[in-house]
């Protein structure tokens, strides 16, 4: 296991999109992806991340991080070599899983009290799936369907295992 000295870890950072400063000294930048590609149009896109790491199985110890970012894949179709998956990437078809399995890791990596921010865009699957695909944790507060948009965030919150309050586990 790695130990890291940044106290924020992006683990599906992409092209760092929505990162004000996407070269943050505090952050840690993953993903599971590592190129730039022109596309037909003249579009560029890069993902490049600070070190690649699998999403559901991180190489961090427990505990190592304070804020944790999560904004992974939310497309299930799109083709392969089509700019949108090139710029989010895609779902695996086994997808509940797959966010289940990255939650429990950023949650793993997350120091007591530390928080994870989860990003999702419900275009195509839409959040209330998410949310149930997620087992012993729900969120504390975020951007809700109701606000007309298909773009959610949503926070949750590590609390220390003796402290197992309702907010941390379903």
């Amino acid at each position: 296991m790695e130990k890291q000295n940044k106290p924020i870890l992006d683990v599906c950072c992409g092209s760092r999109m929505f990162w004000f400063d996407k070269q943050n000294p505090l952050a840690l930048f993953t993903d599971i992806r590592d190129f730039e590609d022109t596309l037909c149009d003249g579009r560029k896109i890069s993902v490049k991340p600070d070190k690649i790491e699998d999403c559901t199985n991180l190489s961090f110890a427990d505990n190592t991080f304070k804020l944790v970012v999560f904004d992974p894949p939310h497309l299930v179709r799109a083709g392969e070599n089509s700019w949108l998956a090139k710029k989010y990437g895609k779902l695996p078809k086994d997808w509940k899983s797959f966010i289940n399995d990255s939650i429990h890791e950023c949650m793993r990596v997350l120091d007591d009290y530390g928080v994870l921010i989860f990003k999702w865009n419900q275009d195509q699957i839409k959040v209330k799936e998410v949310i149930n695909a997620i087992t012993d944790y729900k969120p504390l507060f975020g951007h809700t369907t109701k606000n007309n948009g298909t773009t959610i965030w949503m926070c949750f919150m590590k609390m220390p295992k003796e402290q197992n309050h309702e907010t941390n586990t379903l």
